[in-house]
């Protein structure tokens, strides 16, 4: 339990000083301080990851910057495909499985160090003719159409088929999408993203709980420790500089995937 907990409070306190995307890390974690496979460890960190989305996803919602529908949709597509990726998990090679969460941790790395190099945390929105979805201008409700339900549909359905299938709150597809199609300012991109994250999550932790693969006896200890630690590194986010904490983040996120990697194949 002692483990448990301290592995669990290192991944609160990453999630804490970097958003939810640190969760990512709660399954490398796993994977090497348990020495559970990537299939085993995927749904106990992504418990933790849903129940720290859910904290973000409330403040977002009590702050009025989420968009609902938007989330509901992502959220729909991205439940029905969240099943499929659990299932998937437990029917492929563990070294397959950590061969691909290599692979995406490698690419959140890259895509984290970039954004620290180019210091750009606002959605430019780009040229708003070309973007799927617009807000109307009276209402601040998007405009819906085809193209901007299809875009969030699949964008929904790729990031629930990756939380299943790794564990991972789906925010390295989530972000992105809302940032390429929509004009949301990048508050409300991650408070919707969050929204997304918490329902997605509980899919994929209910669908492996009643299956049977969600080990509640490292989950519990695990996730109280993820609360312990990110109540202590919101204690001390607000004293470390962004861009500092976003190149710490991406160096560690590679240094982990090289790792792991190096696991898979060995």
């Amino acid at each position: 339990m002692i483990i448990e907990l301290g592995l669990g409070l290192a991944v609160g306190a990453i999630m804490a000083l970097t958003g939810a995307g640190g969760g990512i890390l709660a399954v490398p974690l796993l994977v090497f301080g348990l020495q559970l496979s990537v299939a085993q460890a995927g749904p106990v960190g992504l418990l933790a990851v849903g129940l720290a989305a859910a904290l973000g996803a409330a403040a977002g919602l009590k702050a009025g910057i989420v968009r609902y529908r938007a989330a509901l949709l992502m959220s729909v597509t991205g439940m029905f495909l969240s099943p499929v990726g659990v299932w998937l998990a437990h029917r492929l090679d563990n070294r397959w499985l950590t061969i691909l969460f290599s692979i995406v941790l490698f690419f959140i790395a890259y895509r984290t160090f970039r954004q620290a190099m180019n210091h750009s945390t606002n959605n430019d929105g780009g040229n708003i003719q070309k973007l799927a979805c617009v807000r109307n201008a009276n209402s601040g409700q998007f405009v819906w159409t085809t193209r901007c339900a299809r875009a969030l549909a699949i964008s929904g359905g790729i990031a629930g088929l990756f939380s299943g299938l790794l564990g991972v709150g789906g925010g390295f597809v989530i972000v992105p999408a809302l940032k390429r199609y929509t004009d949301l300012i990048i508050q409300s991109v991650v408070a919707t993203s969050l929204t997304v994250i918490a329902l997605v999550s509980l899919t994929g932790v209910l669908f492996s709980s009643t299956a049977g693969a969600l080990n509640w006896v490292v989950a519990i200890p695990f996730c109280a420790g993820a609360f312990a630690g990110m109540m202590v590194g919101k204690l001390i986010s607000s004293r470390l500089a962004g861009p500092q904490l976003q190149i710490s983040f991406a160096v560690l996120s590679a240094v982990v995937a090289a790792g792991m990697m190096i696991k898979s194949i060995a």
